[in-house]
């Protein structure tokens, strides 16, 4: 039984026990920790948990994913971190199960939605939004394995858990050839980040044995079809549930053998479409689109999954050389995106201004790095952008830590979280 005062009472307990290295470092870790289990969890029954991104009352599949993440460090010692990772589990795969093509869901069937038009396919009152993003479906899939390699737990790999697991493959085979697909999204009267082109499907694609996704994790539209740190994430997530599948010995055939063939393909879709050179001379990187018609965007978004997160989501190792050139290509002046200025340099995104960077990348900037003095002076990044309100933000300008999006935004909170967290791994090694 969920007991949300006890969870916040323990998590608060857990965070007085942790000192960095700076008194602004530990408040503002301190008053993360804590406010997205008490400010964005409302449990919906006895076994489904309902997670706000923040300022938005709907819940993403993807951010609350990572806004609950972070608690998995503390499983042995707050056993109500359990509880309640099974409960947001619980309420992901019922949203997915409702719609595997929305990204984000509203806490009742309210008919509450991002936006009022009528353009698109008529979409039911629980959904938020319905933008396919692929990341949105490996998101659930990757909590669940991470709680299993962290408690040991079975609890949540129920026969309805399997269901769905099926069903978010099918969706991701039918999606290797999206120019049969039924989904479309076609916004009015918006920037053509928020729609899709081509009337809805999209621009056109080739077949690459990747799987399509209309929108970034940024909820921008991609430019081409096939992101690669998306298909990435798949391939950690089938990597994940198979090697769960073979430790636990569960019967699962017709699925183990549609995930290996899926995971394949992909695979030899990356190593074939998205590895190129930014110039004749210059050493491979990972492209963060692709077409399979010979066009690639060659820039990385704050956002995770990002080109940057890859060796933390376990695509990857840090030190594995295709990652190493990819990463000093984006953490460049030839990624588009990366912003420098008096006060901060790093990783924005098309979906903000220019010249602001996030602080959920200069946080991936440390969790994929096993130097403790690059973490550390993250961790102190971090924690002057906050503009004396004890919130991460989205975005924030590179001279002014005063101008910045969203003054609420979990997901921003807790991976500085996680960041802290493996600061304190890294610490208690040295």
């Amino acid at each position: 039984m969920f007991n949300q005062a006890q969870l916040i009472a323990e998590i608060q307990q857990a965070a007085d026990q942790v000192q960095l290295h700076s008194n602004k470092a530990t408040e503002l870790f301190k008053n993360a920790l804590i406010d997205t289990v008490t400010h964005t969890v409302t449990p919906q029954n006895t076994t489904d948990i309902f997670v706000a991104t923040g300022d938005i009352p709907a819940m993403w599949l993807r951010d609350s994913t990572f806004q609950v993440l972070p608690y998995l460090q503390l499983i042995q010692t707050v056993p109500q971190v359990k509880t309640l990772i099974q409960g947001v589990l619980n309420q992901q795969l019922a949203y997915v199960r409702h719609d595997p093509y929305a990204n984000a869901f509203n806490q009742t069937a309210s008919g509450a939605h991002y936006t009022t038009d009528s353009s698109n396919i008529p979409i039911s009152d629980l959904v938020w939004e319905r933008k396919f993003e692929i990341d949105s479906l490996c998101a659930p899939l990757h909590l669940a394995a991470q709680l299993y390699q962290t408690s040991g737990t079975t609890e949540h790999l129920t026969p309805e858990f399997w269901q769905t697991v099926a069903l978010i493959m099918a969706t991701f085979i039918r999606e290797q050839h999206h120019e049969t697909s039924d989904y479309v999204f076609n916004r009015p009267d918006c920037p053509p980040s928020d729609t899709l082109s081509h009337e809805g499907h999209g621009a056109p694609i080739g077949y690459t044995g990747m799987v399509w996704s209309g929108f970034r994790p940024s909820d921008d539209a991609c430019q081409y079809g096939y992101l690669v740190p998306g298909n990435m994430y798949i391939v950690v997530v089938i990597t994940e549930l198979l090697a769960l599948i073979g430790a636990e010995n569960i019967d699962q055939p017709e699925l183990v053998g549609a995930m290996t063939t899926l995971k394949e393909q992909i695979e030899t879709g990356i190593a074939d479409f998205a590895v190129v050179r930014p110039t004749p001379t210059a050493d491979p990187i990972w492209a963060y689109e692709v077409d399979g018609l010979g066009h690639v965007n060659l820039m990385d978004d704050a956002n995770v999954p990002s080109l940057l997160s890859a060796p933390f989501l376990g695509y990857c190792s840090i030190d594995e050389p295709l990652y190493q050139q990819t990463r000093g290509f984006i953490l460049s002046p030839a990624n588009p995106y990366f912003y420098a200025g008096q006060f901060l340099a790093g990783i924005g995104s098309p979906h903000t201004p220019p010249h602001h960077v996030w602080p959920i990348a200069l946080a991936m900037v440390g969790l994929t790095t096993t130097n403790l003095a690059a973490v550390t002076a993250q961790i102190d990044l971090i924690a002057a952008t906050d503009n004396g309100t004890l919130q991460c933000h989205e975005g924030v300008h590179v001279d002014n830590p005063a101008q910045y999006t969203r003054e609420w935004f979990s997901w921003a909170n807790m991976t500085y979280c996680q960041l802290v967290f493996h600061y304190l791994a890294l610490k208690a090694k040295a």
